[in-house]
């Protein structure tokens, strides 16, 4: 396949560039210049550019005309709006995807809350707690909701790096809410559980990325 047509070419640029937006180490409003990603990646123009789309459509990149591409800011007010649509969604999602639950698979929620539960560091709580998340809903069988929950945990990501306000964690700990959504998924209430998942996403506006 020709290098200008390469998916996973295209593939590696973005990803390696929505991990340094993620992360803060691109700041916001910071240019994203062709003939330097092009060399960085041993590329042409084609796929950086293809790169630049799917970064745009992602909410991580915006075109300005005669200012070129640069990396999106989050403001306070599209990370409330963020978190409140992720709330809903995820909810959503769970709803869906409890019928659809594989044997065993709540056997691994619990893992994932135990791995919340001993974590002694925030990077390993954070991992461990979007590894819980991740596995509520990984079976929803509606991939474009998974999508856009994957699109909003992005911006809400970006916004705990650029905003700030994040409340520093007493680890090890137990969190109630994993443990009632637990609870209700096991007696069969997805409603329930869906319930209580959406209320624990919204406590954690511009405290820390759920």
């Amino acid at each position: 396949m020709a290098e200008d047509t390469d998916p996973t070419l295209v593939d590696r640029i973005v990803t390696s560039l929505s991990a340094e937006i993620e992360s803060g180490q691109l700041l916001p409003n910071a240019r994203l210049l062709q003939n330097d990603i092009a060399a960085r990646f041993a590329a042409s123009h084609v796929p950086v550019r293809e790169a630049f789309r799917r970064l745009e459509a992602m909410g991580l990149a915006i075109s300005l005309p005669r200012r070129g591409v640069r990396v999106a800011g989050v403001d306070a007010a599209s990370h409330f709006e963020a978190l409140e649509m992720r709330a809903v969604l995820e909810g959503l999602a769970l709803r869906h995807a409890f019928a659809h639950y594989p044997a065993g698979h709540l056997a691994k929620l619990v893992a994932a809350d135990q791995a919340c539960s001993l974590a002694q560091t925030e990077a390993a709580w954070g991992e461990a707690n979007r590894s819980f998340h991740s596995c509520l809903i990984a079976p929803c069988p509606m991939p474009g909701l998974l999508a856009e929950i994957g699109r909003l945990n992005s911006v809400l990501r970006r916004g705990e790096v650029q905003l700030g306000g994040r409340q520093r964690l007493s680890l090890p700990r137990d969190d109630r809410e994993h443990k009632a959504i637990l609870a209700a998924l096991r007696s069969g209430e997805a409603e329930r559980a869906a319930t209580v998942l959406v209320q624990h996403i919204r406590r954690g506006h511009l405290s820390r990325s759920l």
